[in-house]
């Protein structure tokens, strides 16, 4: 009897995390759209970030506010990284991308990070180096994104900048995935969006240098200006983060990771319906490749992992 309780409770548990997962990549499919809002609207790229970042750090300081500092030293570094890699140089990389690109080719290409994580945790630890399948599905998938750059540049007359520094962040993601399964392994998750937030946004500071001038207080009081902030600092930021958080934490980088797949079709679908964003045959050939790219993967390394038992 106590057996079978034990069992349910843990097949709920393990479910709502794939529901953190799954809420998470939803929010920030629908972020995109929010960004590309507030640009329409006279914000600068690094502002909008800047913004969404305070809110969402003040609202994790009110719910969390100590301990303030880590266990070590190590420890916070290791934050400041989170906070570049999963902040900064990631959002402010992603929100230019928007500038000079399609938005869904922007949700596109950073779906692509979970396929970076799994390289780069096989080129640092040897005992979990990804499969022949995934390797394949890896390759189906960049192919892919080759196909969403060409849409792009070619079709849309875009400069391929856009996609260049969604690659960037896409990147950058893959970095803080790795770097975020340790640490949510001793701190809780909280305080682990809380550092993320704060070094996020000090590490921002520098990134200011770039914009000339920040948006009036005219803009800044538009209806839909504050609605877009609000969802992007208490929705994309503090909610998403928190969960996915516990999604990393249950599930791991890589299998967590690769629910980042399924962002792009939200954004596609929301871009079609929200800001008459269309895509060609070429880009629909390229987001078909990325999923398919995942399949495969996922598909052929199980299959591998039967055959090595």
């Amino acid at each position: 009897m106590y057996k079978a309780s034990f069992s349910g409770k843990s097949v709920n548990s393990t479910l709502m995390i794939h529901v953190c997962a799954i809420i998470s990549v939803i929010i920030w499919g629908v972020s995109f759209i929010a960004t590309k809002m507030l640009l329409i609207n006279g914000l600068n790229a690094v502002e909008i970030y800047l913004y969404r970042f305070l809110i969402a750090y003040l609202l994790t300081l009110l719910i969390c506010p100590k301990p303030l500092l880590c266990n070590s030293m190590r420890d916070e570094l290791m934050f400041v990284l989170c906070g570049l890699c999963g902040g900064s140089i990631y959002f402010i990389a992603e929100n230019i991308a928007v500038i000079h690109t399609l938005v869904s080719n922007v949700a596109l290409i950073t779906s692509t990070s979970p396929l970076m994580t799994t390289l780069l945790i096989g080129l640092l630890y040897k005992n979990q180096r990804p499969s022949r399948g995934m390797l394949i599905g890896s390759f189906v998938a960049i192919i892919g994104v080759g196909c969403v750059i060409f849409n792009s540049s070619f079709v849309v007359n875009i400069k391929p900048m856009g996609d260049l520094l969604a690659l960037l962040a896409a990147f950058c993601w893959a970095i803080y995935s790795i770097i975020l399964r340790p640490l949510s392994a001793v701190y809780s998750v909280w305080f682990v969006t809380r550092k993320t937030f704060f070094y996020g946004l000090i590490t921002a500071l520098p990134f200011t240098l770039m914009e000339p001038s920040m948006a009036s207080f005219e803009i800044l009081s538009r209806p839909v200006v504050i609605g877009n902030l609000a969802f992007l600092g208490f929705c994309a930021s503090m909610l998403a983060y928190v969960l996915w958080s516990v999604a990393i934490k249950g599930l791991g980088s890589v299998k967590a990771g690769n629910y980042l797949y399924f962002q792009p079709i939200v954004t596609l679908i929301c871009s079609a319906l929200m800001i008459n964003e269309a895509i060609s045959t070429v880009g629909y050939i390229g987001c078909g490749l990325i999923l398919g790219g995942l399949i495969i993967g996922e598909k052929l390394g199980r299959n591998n992992n039967r055959v090595s038992r």
